[in-house]
């Protein structure tokens, strides 16, 4: 029998991206993210970046947004279109901040991009926020591909800290802090209904 663990990796995983408000870059993993949501952007799939996060912890990968911000500029992303979510200290913060971000706004599709190892986590604790608020936002997962599992980045071995993530899942679902495996289920065929709809 397939367990929920498993029908959240596959879903979460092969999601189907459309065109979005922001990508929403999440701190972290150093300089591995950004290319992702420039990428992203320069194909005209996002209007916007959203830098989300304010740590400074270069041990663990969170490089701040000063140092990060040159590198997006860089390409070509204008300045109006790179945004300092400068609040938040942790997922769960990142959450809700990106949400009220985008409920004030009028932002109703977010593409959220983290690494491979961190996506599951971080698409559980932004789709609790979306549900719990009934914003009606779209969540897209957009991760990071192609980083290798088995090179120490700096701050641990990706396959190492993917199984630091499940534990964190564990520990958080425990809490109330993640959407449900039936969530997930229900907001995917929810969202899947809308693919090709405009929401205007």
């Amino acid at each position: 029998m397939i367990t929920d663990r498993e029908l959240i990796l596959a879903i979460v995983d092969n999601d189907c991206l459309e065109h979005s408000d922001a990508a929403i870059l999440l701190e972290g993993d150093g300089f591995f993210r950004f290319q992702k949501a420039v990428d992203l952007y320069k194909r005209g799939q996002v209007d916007r970046i959203i830098f989300s996060g304010n740590i400074i912890d270069k041990d663990y990968g969170s490089f701040p947004y000063e140092e990060v911000a040159p590198f997006i500029l860089k390409q070509g992303v204008p300045e109006k279109d790179l945004i300092h979510e400068a609040v938040s200290q942790h997922t769960r913060e990142q959450a809700v901040e990106v949400v009220r971000m985008a409920m004030e706004n009028g932002w109703k599709r977010l593409a959220l991009v983290a690494s491979h190892e961190h996506q599951y986590r971080a698409y559980l604790t932004f789709l609790r926020q979306v549900l719990d608020t009934g914003s009606g936002i779209i969540l897209y997962n957009a991760p990071v591909r192609n980083l290798n599992w088995f090179v120490d980045s700096g701050w641990g071995i990706r396959l190492d800290r993917l199984k630091a993530e499940f534990e964190r899942i564990e520990k958080y679902a425990a809490l109330g802090h993640l959407a449900t495996a039936q969530e997930v289920i229900d907001y995917q065929r929810w969202k899947e209904s809308l693919l090709g709809k405009s929401l205007d």
